[in-house]
């Protein structure tokens, strides 16, 4: 007997993250692999999918979550699953839109990456699966450069910790000799 299971298709919405506007949107059939959404993703912006890449599934405030690697990564053969282990609607649906994309882990191209529609394939105007949509700006020619260095104070860093010393506790250190008091000679040991 043959079950009657009724194929979807996603369509993503794809933003390079740069200060220029560039996304592509594209249509999959949900149950694709992320391999798959990973491989329909390098061929709409014209990469020539040399490189690995990761997949981080995001609450709704894009807060990466757990990573889903290209290839097992792990010291132990199958450690780890990898997208081929995932199909996209194992990850994605209503309730649960967002995945952040980087390719090539050397120069992070990143990308966000939001499920915008979900339509059963007898609905979709799209025969062809995976598609390309539509296209929207140039990707640049290097990777955007992320600015890691925001400025953060020590009280973020460091939070509520209290080590019970202050800058008094460390002057002990001024004008310290190093081991010079000791008759110590770094030449003769």
């Amino acid at each position: 007997m043959l079950s009657n299971i009724r194929i979807m298709v996603y369509k993503f919405r794809v933003i390079l993250d740069a200060e220029d506007d560039v996304l592509r949107d594209i249509a999959i059939k949900d149950t694709d692999t992320l391999e798959d959404l990973h491989n329909t993703i390098i061929n709409a912006f014209g990469f020539d999918g040399m490189e690995g890449g990761s997949f981080f599934l995001c609450d709704d405030n894009w807060e990466q979550q757990d990573e889903i690697m290209l290839f097992d990564m792990g010291d132990v053969p199958g450690e780890h699953k990898t997208m081929s282990d995932f199909k996209l609607n194992d990850l994605l649906y209503e309730d649960q839109t967002k995945i952040l994309y980087i390719y090539d882990p050397f120069v992070n191209w990143t990308f966000f990456v939001e499920l915008a529609a979900i339509e059963s394939e007898d609905d979709s105007e799209e025969k062809e699966l995976p598609a390309l949509l539509f296209a929207h700006g140039v990707l640049p020619e290097d990777a955007p450069v992320k600015n890691f260095d925001d400025p953060i104070s020590k009280d973020d860093i460091y939070g509520d910790f209290d080590d019970d010393y202050d800058d008094e506790d460390f002057d002990m250190f001024d004008g310290d000799e190093g081991f010079n008091e000791f008759d110590y000679d770094d030449n003769n040991y």
